[in-house]
């Protein structure tokens, strides 16, 4: 039979003396009093602890090797305890990759919602796209050079994890001989072993062909059947005559998605996906595209940070009044002395554009400025090198200062070397996805009109406006009816807590303790778990009072769904609103640590040895001063505290001293 009390005894942790409680199951119990005396020990350090110890022992033997053992709380019996979770006041985490939407699993709703019903729009014309037909797949691989040697490939695994040896197996019987492995066309019958741990990119060469009037007919079977084969995706790779003839480009997926210019790179062509106005082509949109965390949907810039940390050209010249050859820009100096080749190239560049390279660089114009930090992208410079026997020139690019700087960052080992080039850089929204983390196809992707970019940087409030009113067909609706439960109700548990003004793409280190701690209350409201003892610090802290009641609201749904919830707070709504109350006291420390007062909200009132009971009465009460301190110009415009003011608090602190030791 199911205890139906949670019974303590004995419990000693930190300042605790021997406490002994009976806490009723499935009710929302309030641990109160004042600071020090006790409370938190007994909620967190031992019910929790204790719960949390009894959780990992009922774990295998193998499976605890790895978590680690707990220590046993000091306490002298515990019978009746529920699993425990506890949801302190603390921050999320410093990874800026997390989000409201990913901690709250909103965002991955979002992704599967964006992927079976989102319509994918041109990210260059903005037109929506449509499926191509066979017959304009093979028009537009015809329109290729005459001659060009192709292989069609089918794409079977996209950016997965795994050996494979299955698969290889079974395209073998099909009677296929080759594949593209991770850039690599190999023999089916000699794969490499592939590890299990790192994502792979496997194409099965459909067919070889020299483009010609005549092998239309061979080209429209070798097309339908990597059609089939790839899921309505299939890639022309132009094979290059060089040294790399089985090499594929080394780009991403995303990359390769423009058409080819030169030999040696890859067309994508879906019957799924194209704009004809642009003629682009692109994959089926999948949950993994419109990920920030995955390379197949993040920037590639900003490896879908958003954020950019690179060198600012602000920051570079601390001397403008110095010419360039004396370190006007301030890192190249830890490069150490510049030696007459790089002094031939700047020259070279100098020449190029049409400055005088010795000129203070204040003097400088900004196409020179620029040319230097910059580069001169494609442009062939000339470089003339004196010496002994005369001058002889030779030619090439300018990447600029900018670049070396990067390298010079990036293959730094020392933290001191870093330091010292961080100095110099800063963070920026990125230029390609203005912060959207996204890459352009998963940014063009709509539903109802809105992009993922678009409805992540709504507020909570306005997120769950737009998906009640979101107008769908009956197809969408039969397929997205799942999904937009649990997005409109994880909305409405975040309304429920307080969070209706964050936004879902904000970040998880830009959260208060409070807001993180509501954040994982409502993702437990959602989770539905039943006979479990909730544990939470302080809750309304932070919250404005109006909210408070939406707050409780949300504590007594977790207890109505048959757990026990206990809250260490010092609010008196929260009080009130509790089932019972337990009163620690009656002081802080080492005065601490007993069970001043145990029941209702009116038996703490009565007892007058409990100081919360004083102030819920009425019998005591903090009085608003007549006579305040004026406030300082100083401390009204920055917060800190005037000289006069941490006087009088320094006064006031050994005043308090003299009365603790007395």
């Amino acid at each position: 039979m199911e205890a139906k009390t949670i019974s303590v005894k004995g419990a000693r942790e930190h300042n605790l003396q021997s406490v002994s409680l009976e806490i009723p199951r499935g009710q929302l119990i309030c641990f109160t009093g004042v600071s020090g005396s006790g409370k938190s020990s007994f909620a967190f350090d031992t019910l929790f602890a204790e719960g949390q110890r009894r959780y990992l022992e009922s774990l295998s033997s193998y499976a605890r090797q790895f978590l680690g053992q707990l220590a046993k709380p000091d306490v002298d019996q515990i019978t009746g305890l529920s699993p425990a979770i506890s949801i302190q006041q603390k921050t999320s985490g410093w990874n800026p990759r997390s989000t409201v939407g990913t901690i709250t699993q909103i965002h991955d709703y979002l992704r599967v919602l964006f992927a079976r019903i989102g319509k994918q729009h041109c990210p260059s014309c903005g037109v929506a796209i449509r499926a191509q037909s066979r017959e304009q797949i093979i028009a537009r691989i015809l329109e290729l050079p005459t001659g060009s040697k192709i292989h069609v490939l089918a794409p079977v695994v996209r950016g997965q994890k795994g050996e494979y040896r299955d698969l290889f197996e079974d395209m073998i019987k099909q009677g296929y001989a080759r594949a593209r492995v991770d850039g690599d066309v190999v023999s089916l019958s000699d794969v490499p072993p592939l590890a299990r741990n790192i994502r792979h990119h496997i194409e099965i060469v459909v067919d070889r062909l020299v483009l010609s009037e005549k092998i239309r007919a061979r080209l429209a079977e070798a097309v339908e059947a990597a059609l089939k084969l790839g899921g309505g995706t299939l890639i022309v790779h132009v094979v290059d005559d060089g040294k790399n003839k089985n090499k594929a480009s080394t780009k991403s997926v995303t990359q390769r998605r423009r058409q080819p210019t030169s030999e040696g790179e890859d067309l994508l062509l879906s019957s799924h996906y194209a704009c004809t106005k642009c003629d682009v082509s692109f994959e089926s949109p999948s949950p993994q595209l419109f990920s920030f965390n995955s390379p197949s949907g993040m920037c590639l810039k900003c490896d879908g940070m958003g954020t950019t940390f690179d060198f600012d050209p602000d920051k570079l010249v601390l001397n403008p009044k110095k010419p360039f050859f004396k370190y006007a820009i301030d890192p190249m100096r830890f490069w150490g002395r510049m030696g007459k080749w790089r002094r031939h190239i700047y020259r070279g560049v100098a020449k190029h554009v049409g400055f005088d390279i010795k000129e203070p660089w204040e003097k400088l114009s900004e196409k020179a400025k620029n040319a230097i930090l910059y580069g001169l992208g494609d442009e062939h410079v000339t470089y003339e090198w004196r010496w002994s026997g005369g001058t002889s020139r030779h030619g090439g690019t300018f990447d600029g200062v900018l670049v070396d700087l990067r390298k010079k960052y990036k293959k730094a080992n020392s933290t001191f070397v870093r330091a010292y080039y961080e100095r110099f850089m800063k963070k920026a929204r990125c230029v390609t996805c203005a912060g959207a983390r996204l890459n352009a196809q998963a940014r063009a992707v709509r539903v109802g009109g809105e992009t993922l970019t678009g409805l992540s940087a709504m507020s909570i409030s306005d997120a769950q406006a737009f998906f009640e009113k979101l107008p769908l067909s009956e197809t969408e609706q039969v397929i997205a009816v799942d999904v937009l439960k649990e997005i409109r109700g994880r909305l409405t548990f975040l309304c429920d807590v307080g969070l209706e003004y964050l936004a879902l793409d904000r970040t998880a280190p830009t959260l208060s303790g409070g807001e993180s701690q509501r954040i994982r209350l409502a993702s437990q409201i959602g989770a539905g778990l039943v006979g479990v003892l909730y544990i939470l610090d302080e809750p309304s802290i932070g919250l404005h009072p109006r909210d408070n009641d939406r707050l409780l609201t949300s504590l007594e749904r977790l207890r109505d769904l048959g757990n026990t919830v206990i809250v260490v707070e010092h609010d008196e709504q929260t009080m009130r609103a509790a089932d019972e109350i337990v009163d620690f006291g009656p002081g802080p420390g080492v005065r601490g640590g007993e069970i001043v007062a145990h029941g209702s909200i009116q038996q703490i009132a009565k007892n007058k040895r409990s100081i919360t009971g004083q102030y819920l009465s009425g019998t005591a009460s903090i009085e608003i001063p007549t006579r305040r301190r004026p406030i300082t110009p100083r401390e009204a415009t920055t917060g800190e505290k005037s000289v006069v003011t941490k006087k009088v608090a320094k006064k006031s602190s050994k005043k308090r001293r003299k009365k603790v030791k007395a």
